[in-house]
Order: structure tokens, then C-alpha cells, then sequence
């Protein structure tokens, strides 16, 4: 019961933190391939849509997330400055796409 008390918290922070999906579908594309998000922290939700093994990566975020086929995973990030940041999937880099930062209103 004391364990339960102790991570409410975080489940409770990441409850309320600003969630964007990104889907690694079937023909070999991200969906979106241009994926925007409010700057500070948040969560992206992955779904491997696909029959093969995929991976989340992205050097300028340090991010990377291996997903086998038809899971569905997050990662959370957080970042304060407005920019573009490149990711692929690594097992096929060929399959890319872009996290645009946009300033919070």
C-alpha cells in the first residue's frame, strides 16, 4: 500500500502531461511524418502498426525506442527551445521525420 501511494504522483504527472501520438504504419512511413508539439514536457505514444520490428530514434533528442510488431509504447521528452528535430527509425533509415518544437501560447 505504501508503494502505491508513492507512485501515484507520477502516474498523476504523466496523466496530465501533453500526449502526441506517432504511428510507424504498415507501408514503411511515419504517421505524421512532421509531428509539432508545444514546447516543455511531453509524451509521444508509438505505435508499430507494421509486421516488423521498429526503432524510434533521434540523435539531437538522444531518444531512441525499440518496438516490436503492433506494440505500443511512449517516450517523454522535454524541450524548451523552439526547433526542428530530426528522428527515423533505425532498423529502416530510409523512414523518416521530423519533431517540430513550437513555442508554448
Amino acid at each position: 500500500m505504501l508503494l502505491a501511494g508513492w507512485f501515484a504522483p507520477a502516474a498523476v504527472v504523466l496523466a496530465e502531461m501533453p500526449t502526441y501520438t506517432l504511428t510507424f504504419k504498415p507501408d514503411g512511413t511515419f504517421e505524421p511524418a512532421r509531428l509539432e508539439v508545444t514546447a516543455g514536457r511531453f509524451k509521444i505514444v508509438l505505435v508499430n502498426q507494421s509486421k516488423q520490428a521498429v526503432e524510434f530514434e533521434s540523435l539531437p533528442l538522444r531518444a531512441e525506442k525499440v518496438l516490436g510488431p503492433g506494440v505500443t509504447s511512449f517516450v517523454v521528452l522535454s524541450l524548451s527551445k523552439p526547433d526542428e528535430y530530426p528522428f527515423f527509425d533505425d532498423f529502416h533509415p530510409e523512414v523518416k521525420g521530423t519533431l517540430v518544437v513550437v513555442p508554448k501560447p
